[in-house]
């Protein structure tokens, strides 16, 4: 038998595989969700959108909101149920009316059943299942889990945001488009979100989280075929061999979409990528603004002092090695 120090060791080495291949595939050709970057800049950016009554809380934890918001790529891998919770793929469905593919996640798993939801992807009820969540951490005035299930719905309503994110050719496999996922939501983020404008507005309320996740998908689906067809057509104009180039990563060469492929797809797109970027910022400000109200508007200045105790950094960290305790195989999107 292998001693507990064995284990220990092997799932440290695991964590660390899987936390360093995510993060160097965030800047590769097949980099998984909107990236590290992505996923961070849009929850950073959401905190401004919330009123002087939560800003004074969210504000003063931005850096781990920011930090934490990447976590549920880290628990993919590991924790049973979470990869479905990214994604739904709507063409799997014969028909997405409200009849066929219920809203409620009691009468959808009646219709279909629970495992062939996760099978396609859950993210529109996920999101307001953790809505609630958010809402009764506010209840109780628990800031540690205001912080940490802020930051996970933040991430949610990203990835619904995603066209790719709503389809079974997630990355472009089924049409000979292998790596368009990373594509779109990493690469073109990374060079081109800097000229991006970011002011959305103020947060406000949602009188239906449901139908708001649900029209968040929708709307993405809708953007797919461009997503897909101007790539295809970029392609047979310019070719493969000026598609890609190599770039210098960690004193790591990497494939990547050349610049120039890049800047390209970028200007047909007609700022696609933008629009859901701020579309995720504002949807997700206003969520967090909403689960605060139903919460019965708390006062967060009481809490704005709250410091993560060294007891709470080491529950965080022991709940990261418990994410290698299961290791799934899971669908990639490389």
């Amino acid at each position: 038998m292998f001693s507990q120090k064995y284990y220990l060791t092997i799932l440290n080495q695991l964590f660390l595989f899987f936390f360093f291949e995510t993060v160097a595939s965030a800047y590769s050709v097949a980099a998984p969700q909107w990236g590290f970057y992505g996923h961070k800049r849009i929850n950073r950016l959401a905190v401004f959108t919330l009123p002087p009554e939560m800003i004074v809380f969210y504000k003063k934890h931005i850096d781990y909101l920011t930090e934490n918001a990447v976590n549920p790529d880290k628990r993919r891998y590991a924790v049973v149920g979470e990869a479905p919770r990214h994604f739904i793929d709507l063409d799997s469905y014969a028909d997405t009316s409200g009849r066929t593919l219920p809203r409620m996640w009691k009468q959808a798993a009646e219709r279909y059943g629970e495992d062939t939801l996760a099978l396609h992807g859950i993210v529109p009820w996920h999101i307001q299942l953790v809505k609630y969540q958010l809402t009764e951490a506010f209840k109780a005035r628990d800031a540690r889990r205001i912080l940490k299930i802020s930051a996970d719905l933040g991430h949610y309503i990203a990835d619904a945001n995603v066209p790719l994110h709503t389809t079974r050719n997630y990355n472009g496999q089924l049409t000979g488009q292998q790596g368009i996922h990373g594509f779109w939501e990493s690469r073109l983020p990374e060079l081109f979100s800097n000229d991006y404008d970011f002011f959305v507005g103020s947060a406000a309320y949602v009188d239906s989280p449901q139908k708001r996740a649900w029209r968040a998908v929708f709307d993405a689906h809708t953007a797919l075929d461009s997503v897909l067809s101007i790539e295809r057509e970029l392609t047979e104009q310019v070719g493969k061999t000026r598609k890609y180039g190599f770039e210098e990563r960690n004193n790591l060469t990497t494939k990547v979409y050349s610049e120039d492929f890049s800047r390209k797809y970028h200007e047909r797109l007609r700022g696609q990528v933008e629009r859901q970027m701020r579309t995720s910022i504002k949807m997700v400000g206003d969520f967090w603004y909403t689960c605060w109200v139903d919460a019965g508007q708390p006062d967060l200045k009481s809490l704005a002092d709250f410091t993560l105790a060294e007891t709470d950094r080491k529950a965080e960290a022991d709940e990261q090695q418990s994410w290698l305790k299961r290791l799934l195989k899971v669908r990639s999107e490389d």
